[in-house]
């Protein structure tokens, strides 16, 4: 079928919003029409070469929309039930067997390979060209994707549909890292380091875990202001403050979670844990090596990377759903929209802190 769809076509470049072809659903898959769909760094990444897949791709993973057709092998879902779209599985492995499918063995092929798994691409230009499709089992920069079963959660259709998509990835990654991974209760001082969309997640599951101190880390002033409004109880602004310095004056940090992947401020996270702290790596950037003081560390200290926050889909997003609906989880407020056409901008002021989820709307 003819859909509409941002098209990433060079390392570093912008989107190029095309008419393009998507194949019909095969019979374990569904198609389904995406009303908004957020933008996040991972989809950048890809832009920015940090993950070097091949281009031209149609990326996009935070999708929510509502299911048009069934494939015949599908079960549980029907034409009009309203989904959010989040990472695939394959839902036998070890990982996925114990509750833990965000490490599942099969995740880069299902994510990543811009193909379904036989080797057919889903998406071609209008030239016949074959374009990466898939990603994470959606491309949702598009008005229609094919999705599957393990990947779209059914959710209630009682809530704005065009605010749930970043529960597919980033509001999950932040906030299951802080409920699924640290846990921090009364007596614990948390931080962030970086007050983007992941970040603002872990703060609000923070508050609602009643986190005895919460912390937000970052250099755009506006953004601390909100994470202020929305739970934290200091903020250090690197722009001009030394953060070395500020942890320290606040007594350092039980755990932390850190949304940059910018060596120097994981490396400074990592210096500023308590006895017995833990440090969550969530983010990734250009410079992958980080410098560590290892006698520090052997003081029970723990450094570890998390995936969409250690967690089961099933199970967060409508309790994330839920949380949101009784006020605890306001992820409205971090939420700009967008057009599709609009999608450049949009990745502009994510670049700039203007915007902190930018979410783009297909019927706009």
């Amino acid at each position: 079928m003819k859909i509409k769809a941002a098209v990433a076509r060079e390392a570093g470049g912008q989107f190029s919003v095309e008419g393009i072809d998507l194949a019909d659903p095969n019979d374990d898959e569904l198609l389904v029409q995406i009303v908004a769909t957020g933008i996040c760094h991972t989809d950048l990444s890809i832009v920015d070469q940090i993950m070097p897949l091949p281009l031209p791709f149609v990326l996009g993973h935070e999708g929510a929309g509502v299911v048009e057709k069934v494939g015949a092998n599908v079960s549980g879902y029907e034409p009009g039930d309203h989904v959010v779209l989040t990472f695939n599985t394959c839902g036998a492995c070890a990982p996925c067997s114990d509750s833990h499918p965000a490490y599942c063995e099969q995740y880069m092929p299902l994510n990543f390979m811009g193909r379904r798994l036989d080797g057919s691409p889903t998406l071609h230009a209008e030239s016949g060209e074959a374009i990466g499709g898939g990603f994470f089992s959606q491309s949702s920069f598009a008005t229609y994707s094919l999705a599957q079963a393990r990947n779209a959660i059914k959710i209630r259709k009682d809530v704005p549909l065009e605010l749930m998509g970043p529960l597919g990835c980033g509001y999950l990654t932040g906030a299951g890292t802080v409920m699924n991974v640290l846990r921090p209760g009364p007596d614990t001082t948390l931080a962030v380091f970086g007050a983007g969309a992941v970040g603002m997640a872990a703060l609000m599951a923070a508050k609602a875990m009643n986190a005895g101190k919460i912390i937000a880390v970052d250099r755009v002033e506006s953004r601390l202001a909100l994470a202020r409004e929305l739970g934290a109880s200091d903020s250090i602004n690197t722009a001009d403050q030394d953060l070395a310095g500020e942890l320290a004056e606040l007594g350092g940090i039980d755990q932390g979670v850190d949304t940059s992947g910018v060596p120097a401020l994981i490396s400074t996270a990592a210096d500023a844990l308590k006895t017995r702290g833990t440090l969550t790596l969530l983010g990734a950037s250009k410079e992958p090596q980080v410098t560590l003081n290892v006698l520090p560390l052997i003081s029970g200290k723990v450094i570890r990377g998390v995936v969409n926050g250690d967690c089961d889909p099933v199970a967060i997003i409508p309790q994330l759903i839920e949380m949101y609906l009784d006020g605890s989880f306001p992820m409205d407020k971090l939420a700009g929209f967008y057009s599709l056409e609009q999608i450049n901008e949009a990745v502009a002021d994510t670049h700039s802190g203007k915007t902190i989820k930018p979410i783009l709307k297909m019927d706009e």
